[in-house]
């Protein structure tokens, strides 16, 4: 295997490995978002006779998304720090510097700090709205009990 394949695979692996870690977490974020979103609606809190069950069932998988948002920029990063050594390893072996070389490479690497501020902003919107309606599920169950 010659060097230009290996980097090549490396090249690769930047673009469509991060890329396409950082697209099927989004996908994961918005599923478990509206998988959720249709189970609180669905919820009838009168069937609950504890607190801490209801509390379990509402918060089931929101850690994911919180886990999503928290990594999807360092993964972004990653991504980003790989494509700017490739850049400049690249720079190195060819022997000459040539600026548009050095910012087509880095402006490429930049793509995947992007994708993962593009994944981890909605996420934490995701999180923060789940969080919301779980406080108010709860405070509904909490003044109904009250009731009883």
């Amino acid at each position: 295997m010659t060097q230009n394949t290996l980097l090549s695979y490396a090249t690769d692996f930047v673009d469509y490995g991060i890329i396409g870690i950082l697209i099927l977490l989004s996908i994961v974020a918005l599923w478990i978002f509206i998988e959720r979103m249709m189970f609180y609606k669905s919820l009838q809190v009168e069937n609950y006779k504890n607190r801490d069950e209801l509390e379990l069932d509402l918060t089931d998988n929101i850690n994911i998304v919180s886990t999503i948002a928290s990594n999807a920029p360092y993964i972004g990063l990653l991504g980003t720090v790989l494509g700017i050594m490739l850049t400049f390893y690249t720079l190195g072996d060819i022997g000459s510097v040539d600026a548009k070389k050095i910012m087509t490479g880095l402006a490429m690497a930049l793509k995947a700090t992007a994708m993962g501020l593009i994944v981890a902003i909605p996420a934490i919107v995701f999180y923060t709205i789940l969080t919301r309606k779980i406080e108010k599920i709860l405070t509904r169950y909490d003044i109904l009990n009250e009731e009883r």
